[in-house]
C-alpha cells in the first residue's frame, strides 16, 4: 500500500470509528447504566445525562482539538485521541460506579472530536484535482460508521453490556498501531502558530446569525430540525425496549435501517426529487412529513409498526440536502463559511439539549402511576417540527 493510500485510509478508519464509537454503545447504554441503578426513571435520566455530556464534550473539543493540531501537527493529535478512546471504552466497559462511567463518557465525546483533525488533515493534503474526492471520502465514512455501529452494538450487546466497549477500545486501538507506522505528518513545523486561544469559544460561529436576517432564517430552520430530529437518538433504546420490549440486536438493526435509508435518501432520492419540485417545496413537504412522521412514532403501539413509520419517514430525509441547497443560492459567497459554522454550532447544541428535555418526559410520561402517555417524546418532536414548518411558510427569505 502507498504511502497516500495508507494515510487515506487511516483517516476513513478513523472518521467512521467517531461514528461507529457513537452508534456502537447506543443499543447497550441503558444495560451498561442497570448495572448500578434499579429504578428506571433514573435509568432514563441518567442515560440522557449521558448522551448530553458526549455531545457537549464534542462542541467544546472541537475547535480546541483543531487549534492544538495547528501548534502541534495533526498527527500527535490524531493518535493520542485514538489511544485515549481505547483506553476510555475500556475504562467504560469496567467502571466500578456512575461517576467513573460518565467521567469515561466524557472522555468519549473529546476524543470523538478528532474528525475536525481528519479534515484539516484533508485539507492539507489536498489540491483542487482531488479535494472534493477526499472530503467526499471522510463524508462516507462517517455515514458507514453510523450505519456499523448500530447493528453492531446490538449484535454484542446480545452476549453482555460491556462487549461493546470491548470492541469499540480494541478497534481504537487497532487503528492507533495502523497510523503509528503509515501516517506521516501532514502540517509542516515552519507552517505551525501558537492558537489565538480567544478565538477558541465554540460559540462564536453562533454569535454573529442574529445580525443577518437571511443566515438567522436558514439557522432557525435547521436548529428545528436537529432538535426535533436528536429524540430518535436520545431515546430510541429506552422507548423501544419499554412500548415493544426489544432487545439491543433488535435496537440495533433497526438504527441500522434508518442509517441506511438516509444514504440511500440523501445518495438517490435527492436527485429525483429536487430538479421535479424545487429545493421549496421539497422542504416545505418534508418538514410537514417529519411532523406526522413523529406523531406516527408516538401512536405505534406494536414493533413491527415502526419499521412501517421508518420507511415512510425516509420519504422525508431530503430535507437537509434541500436546505443546504437553498442557502447555496440565498446566502451570497463571502457568508457560507459563518453559516456552515453555525450549522455546526447548532447541530451540536441541539445535540446537547435534546437528551436532557426527552428523557425526562419520557421518564414522567412512562410512570404507570400517573398519566400514561410513553409517546410523549415523540410528540413533543412533533410540535418542534411544526414549529419549524410554520418557519418556512412563514419566512419571505426561504
Amino acid at each position: 500500500m502507498t504511502t497516500s493510500k495508507a494515510r487515506l485510509s487511516f483517516l476513513f478508519i478513523t472518521a467512521a470509528l467517531d461514528m461507529i464509537g457513537v452508534g456502537l454503545i447506543i443499543p447497550s447504554l441503558p444495560d451498561v447504566v442497570r448495572r448500578f441503578i434499579t429504578d428506571e426513571a433514573q435509568v432514563t435520566e441518567y442515560f440522557g445525562y449521558f448522551m448530553s455530556v458526549y455531545a457537549l464534550m464534542q462542541f467544546v473539543a472541537s475547535p480546541i482539538l483543531g487549534a492544538l493540531s495547528d501548534l502541534f501537527g495533526r498527527r500527535p493529535i490524531l493518535l493520542t485521541s485514538l489511544i485515549m478512546a481505547g483506553i476510555d471504552y475500556l475504562l467504560m466497559a469496567f467502571a466500578p460506579d456512575l461517576t467513573w462511567l460518565f467521567i469515561g463518557r466524557m472522555i468519549s465525546g473529546l476524543t470523538g472530536a478528532s474528525v475536525t483533525v481528519c479534515m484539516a488533515y484533508v485539507a492539507d493534503i489536498s489540491d483542487d484535482s482531488n479535494r472534493s474526492n477526499n472530503y467526499g471520502m471522510i463524508g462516507a465514512a462517517l455515514g458507514l460508521g453510523f450505519i456499523i455501529g448500530p447493528a453492531l452494538g446490538g449484535y454484542l450487546g446480545h452476549f453482555s453490556p460491556q462487549a461493546p466497549f470491548l470492541a469499540a477500545a480494541i478497534l481504537n486501538i487497532l487503528n492507533f498501531l495502523f497510523g503509528l507506522f503509515v501516517l506521516p505528518e501532514s502540517f509542516a513545523k515552519e507552517k505551525r502558530k501558537k492558537p489565538q486561544w480567544r478565538k477558541l469559544n465554540p460559540f462564536s460561529s453562533l454569535k454573529n446569525i442574529f445580525h443577518d436576517p437571511l443566515i438567522l432564517s436558514f439557522a432557525s430552520v435547521h436548529f428545528l430540525f436537529q432538535l426535533a430530529g436528536m429524540t430518535h437518538p436520545s431515546i430510541w433504546t429506552l422507548y423501544t425496549e419499554h412500548r415493544f420490549g426489544w432487545s439491543s440486536t433488535q435496537v440495533g438493526l433497526s438504527l441500522t435501517l434508518v442509517g441506511l435509508l438516509i444514504a440511500i435518501a440523501q445518495g438517490w432520492l435527492t436527485r429525483i426529487v429536487m430538479p421535479k419540485w424545487g429545493e421549496h417545496k421539497v422542504l416545505i413537504y418534508c418538514a410537514f412529513g417529519n411532523f406526522i412522521s413523529f406523531i406516527l412514532y408516538g401512536l405505534a403501539y406494536e414493533g413491527w409498526m415502526m419499521y412501517f413509520v421508518i420507511l415512510f419517514t425516509s420519504l422525508f430525509f431530503v430535507a437537509q440536502p434541500a436546505l443546504q441547497s437553498l442557502a447555496t443560492k440565498n446566502i451570497p459567497e463571502h457568508e457560507q463559511g459563518e453559516f456552515q459554522g453555525a450549522l455546526v454550532g447548532l447541530t451540536s447544541l441541539a445535540s446537547i439539549i435534546n437528551p436532557l428535555i426527552i428523557s425526562r418526559v419520557f421518564s414522567h410520561f412512562s410512570d404507570q402511576e400517573g398519566l400514561y402517555l410513553p409517546g410523549a417524546p415523540y410528540y413533543l418532536a412533533a410540535m418542534v417540527s411544526f414549529v419549524g414548518w410554520l418557519v418556512i411558510v412563514k419566512s419571505k427569505k426561504i
